[in-house]
């Protein structure tokens, strides 16, 4: 059961439990009000009321109305200027200043008192509303209310309507103004507690004597503390765990104001719990007519309340108590028939296949899978590209290295976690959100948190926004936004920028994936825990930032760790050495940030991001520090976070005592895996990327560096087919082009579409595929073990076995399923026949180098599965078949035109050329060969009419630069021409 409890102050912790703690941040030094506290004040209130009544009065006694009580003549404007004309010139000057500035009181009062974060501008203030928030800070200082004049996380406790009903977690701002006002919130904080402490330990003996039964009525907050269950349990019971408890006794039983407790971490002022016989503390009450301290109407209440003890189980709450700065979120809805979601493929893959030892770390994470896999795909085509244009006709080949061991295992298990839709949706629905609100003139909410719940989308805001443009929907709260994945399936694709780029997983709760918003979070976010827990940790948030979909470019600053990181995202993550080049780094962008900040005339980087200002963009720096920063280090870093979420600059920084100056959430990793945050009502299964793992993904992406020996020999294709007489398969599959099988009979009924598919996913992957892989391919959305078994049999059983009674299909020593070599596709062959003539038999007979080039190109039947059906195949996203392909038929192109030119046969070699583009259209170098095989023939006109063509094609991009360079070289007058028939 999930669970969410927030700070409170009418208490600490008793026992000796080790959960974590998470304090408000505050000054190193705590003072109590003073008189001078007192005088200032009253000066402030002296002020105010000079400016907001003496002056109007003032104005009105001793001038008067300013303005004419007629409309003026034209004869007004001829009058000479008096001295009484210009007094009342400067009279309207002084009312408008004077309105402006009771504007901007108005407006600080209004944010002071409600605590939603930072106040509104008014237009034009600038200095009158810096004025107007020192006197109403001062005046309110000494207040009532001051300890809760802190901007903090709105709530979001509520309950859902209809099916659902909420998982909490909750989260604690860090004050972003009112500095005096914060140190006066945490010395009362420190005071009732003391006092609380005191009275435990006066009354906890007697308690314990007593086998009544116990009740505790929730108190009422305390500025940013607020009562939860874990507290509780931590004060009377000397454990916090133990707040399941409370809970169960209590769960589904009438509160005094009508509604329920469905959920530990959904709890009310006021409402009254029913406490284990062993709690103990003066703040219990053990009989319902003992309380001499309650009032009789409480008495009373405590009284209806013990007589509730046999209360229905099963039902849930539909109203919720309003909780200042908490997090709470709904669970999530049960699955449509459509099956809407993304089903872990962890959960539905057997125990058999959990042997072949695939990193759960990957396969439990969809958005850093995805964003890693997608990632290392446009690595790898950058080096395919790379290697193409840097070597003469393409020789590197089309295969990048193949990985194996722990690097294999780590690929397999980002095949088998990734979330591609899952990603994809969450980008679109962002920044749909983004373009609809710049649309109607509104700005970003500020958001702290999403949450991911059966692919439906929940963003947290931090304060309420009004109502959200559809189809978003408001949640159980003003601060809450909700998408249906229904919904976001019809987002088009916008081009705007990305609104939320620092959000990154932090881990799960039930079935919900909580994403933390690190650029927004007013403070620090501090990390406590065993030093390779918290590095998993780090190196997980580092990964998911550096790869994920939903952002356009960030800086992720690492520092005490992450240096064998880069290689992920050199353009994005950046190594310093020590806390000392962080600190230094981080003034100068925080003094830029801020300049160009007031400069733009913008609050914060959010309005920056979208409307007329868009192009700004302000990408996020989000630091990562996970060395433990010294005492002086730490008050600096806290001073440069307390406007760090306006600036769009965020910070995750390890502690090893979970006690760091200016640190908004306080977070610890243990060592069974989970990340706890009490009293933010965090329990997560937290997202890791350990030590072992983080070195295998590495290596993937070092292997696939376009810069790594790019004039290397070609490598051998994984699988050579014997492509003489003797060589004939016994089933033959052609992929290139329409899907064809010559030597299998079709299987009947509806599951001859998944065996096609999973016979040209082990085609494409000749060197095995892990079963993990085949399910999470064949059924993206999830499948139980005995219906992939079942496939595979059935496949079997398709497949059948050679002469020699060996099945064509089988496994090897890893467990990952394998063809047989009877069992061959035109790839291939393809494959096999450029190897052939290009390293093989073909080097030294030209002939025979002529024969094999020609049967290759003579293979291509068009794009590889031409007329697979939609919506299957999706798993060809993850693979780079759509880069090698055209590349390999470009490469045989081009070998075969050289073969030709070498006999000055240019028609031949424009022939081959042609029948090369049109597989590979865009291929730049089969576009200046055909230049240089068109010059061969002699005829200008035709080869100024390709360069017209080759003109027309590039459109406003224009030619690359190699080939303007090739046609001023081919034909100089080509510009002239060009221009003449366009």
């Amino acid at each position: 059961m999930p669970r969410r409890s927030t700070s409170s102050s009418t208490g600490r912790s008793t026992g000796n439990s080790t959960a974590p703690r998470n304090r408000t941040p505050q000054p190193v030094t705590i003072r109590r009000r003073s008189f001078g506290d007192f005088v200032k004040a009253f000066f402030a209130f002296v002020a105010l009321l000079g400016l907001v009544v003496g002056v109007p009065g003032a104005l009105a006694v001793s001038i008067g109305w300013p303005l004419p009580s007629g409309v003026p003549s034209l004869d007004w404007l001829q009058q000479e200027i008096t001295v009484t004309t210009f007094l009342h010139i400067l009279t309207v000057v002084v009312w408008l200043a004077w309105a402006q500035f009771t504007a901007c009181v108005l407006v600080e009062v209004k944010a002071a008192l409600s605590g939603v974060g930072v106040p509104g501008r008014v237009p034009g203030a600038g200095p009158s509303q810096l004025l107007a928030r020192q006197l109403v800070a001062a005046l309110l200082l000494v207040g009532a209310t001051a300890a809760s004049l802190t901007p903090g996380l709105a709530n979001l406790g509520h309950s859902l309507d209809g099916n659902q009903k909420p998982t909490v977690a909750a989260a604690q701002a860090t004050p972003g103004l009112f500095a005096q006002q914060q140190e006066q919130a945490a010395s009362t904080a420190a005071a009732l507690a003391q006092q609380a402490s005191h009275a435990q330990a006066d009354a906890g003996s007697n308690a314990k004597q007593h086998g009544d039964t116990k009740y505790y009525r929730i108190q009422p907050p305390e500025g940013r503390h607020h009562d939860s269950l874990w507290e509780i349990a931590q004060r009377h019971l000397g454990d916090g765990r133990r707040y399941k408890e409370i809970y169960e006794l209590n769960k589904d039983r009438t509160q005094p104001d009508g509604s329920k407790l469905s959920e530990a971490s959904l709890i009310r002022p006021g409402w009254i719990m029913e406490m284990p016989g062993d709690a103990h503390g003066g703040e219990l009450v053990e009989a319902p007519d003992a309380s001499a301290h309650a009032s009789s109407s409480a008495q009373q209440q405590i009284h209806h309340y013990a007589k509730s003890g046999d209360h229905a189980q099963g039902s849930h709450a539909q109203g919720g108590g309003h909780h200042a700065q908490q997090v709470s979120v709904p669970e999530q809805r049960p699955a449509s028939d459509g099956g809407h979601q993304h089903a872990n493929p962890a959960a539905s893959s057997s125990s058999s296949s959990s042997a072949f030892g695939l990193p759960q770390a990957l396969i439990g994470a969809p958005l850093l899978a995805a964003g890693l896999l997608g990632a290392l795909g446009r690595r790898r085509r950058q080096a395919l590209w790379q290697s193409a244009l840097g070597a003469m006709g393409g020789r590197r080949g089309m295969e990048p290295p193949l990985p194996v061991g722990d690097a294999a295992d780590a690929q397999d298990a980002l095949l088998v976690g990734a979330d591609p839709e899952g990603v994809r949706l969450l980008d679109r629905s962002l920044r749909g959100l983004a373009a609809q609100l710049a649309g109607e003139s509104r700005d970003l909410p500020t958001v702290y948190a999403a949450w991911l719940s059966k692919g439906d989308l929940h963003l947290q805001l931090a304060q309420p926004a009004g109502k959200p443009p559809a189809p978003w929907q408001l949640g159980q709260d003003q601060t809450f936004w909700m998408l249906a994945r229904t919904d976001a399936e019809q987002y088009p694709d916008v081009d705007t920028a990305a609104p939320y780029p620092g959000l990154v997983s932090l881990g799960t709760m039930d079935d919900s994936r909580l994403l933390l918003n690190l650029e927004s979070v007013p403070g620090i976010v501090s990390l406590s825990g065993r030093e390779a827990d918290r590095a998993a940790v780090f190196a997980s948030v580092a990964a998911e930032l550096a790869t994920n979909g939903w952002s356009d470019r960030m800086t992720i600053t690492l520092v005490g760790f992450g240096e064998d990181l880069t290689p992920l995202a050199p353009n994005r993550l950046r190594h310093l050495d020590g806390i000392d080049d962080l600190i230094e780094t981080m003034e100068a962008e925080t003094r830029q940030r801020r300049g160009a900040l007031g400069a733009a005339g913008h609050d914060s980087v959010l309005t920056g991001r979208t409307g007329p200002a868009q192009h700004t963009r302000w990408a996020p720096h989000l630091v990562l520090l996970a060395a433990q920063p010294s005492a002086e280090d730490a008050v600096k870093l806290a001073e440069l976070a307390s406007d760090a979420s306006r600036l769009g600059i965020g910070y995750l920084v390890g502690t090893e005592t979970g006690d760091l100056p200016g640190a908004a959430w306080e977070m610890e990793v243990t060592s069974e895996g989970k990340l706890l945050a009490p009293l933010l009502g965090l329990e997560l299964d937290a997202q890791l990327l350990p030590l072992a793992t983080q070195r295998a993904v590495v290596e993937l992406f070092v292997e696939a560096d376009p810069e790594r020996d790019p004039q290397g020999p070609a490598p051998t294709p994984p699988f050579l087919v014997d492509i003489s007489e003797q060589g004939r398969p016994a089933v033959y599959a052609r992929l290139v082009g329409p899907y064809e099988i010559i030597g299998l009979d079709t299987p009947d009924g509806e599951r001859s579409a998944l065996l096609h598919e999973a016979l040209a996913l082990l085609l494409l992957h000749r060197e095995g595929v892990h079963p993990r892989v085949l399910s999470s391919a064949l059924w993206p959305r999830g499948v139980t073990e005995d219906v992939r078994d079942a496939l595979l049999e059935r496949l079997r059983v398709w497949l059948g076995a050679d002469p020699d009674g060996t099945p064509r299909l089988s496994a090897d020593a890893t467990g990952r399923l394998v063809l047989a070599k009877s069992v061959v596709s035109d790839l291939d062959v393809l494959r096999s026949l450029y190897h052939e003539a290009t390293q093989g038999k073909g080097i030294n007979s030209r002939a025979v180098r002529g024969r094999l080039l020609t049967d290759a190109l003579v293979l291509v039947r068009g794009p590889l599965l031409a007329d697979r059906p939609e919506g299957r195949y999706r798993w060809l996203t993850h693979e780079i078949i759509d880069a090698q392909l055209p590349l390999l038929v470009a490469d045989i192109g081009l070998a075969l035109s050289a073969f030709h030119l070498e006999k000055d046969r240019a028609e031949k070699a424009i022939e081959a050329l042609g029948a090369s583009l049109n597989s590979a259209p865009a291929d730049e170098r089969l576009w200046n060969e055909l230049l240089r095989a068109t010059h061969a023939t002699g005829d200008e006109g035709r080869l100024q009419t390709l360069a017209t063509d080759l003109v027309n094609r590039s459109g406003a991009r224009g030619l690359p630069p190699r080939t303007e360079a090739l046609l001023d070289e081919l034909l100089p007058t080509w510009r002239s021409g060009a221009a003449a028939v366009g």
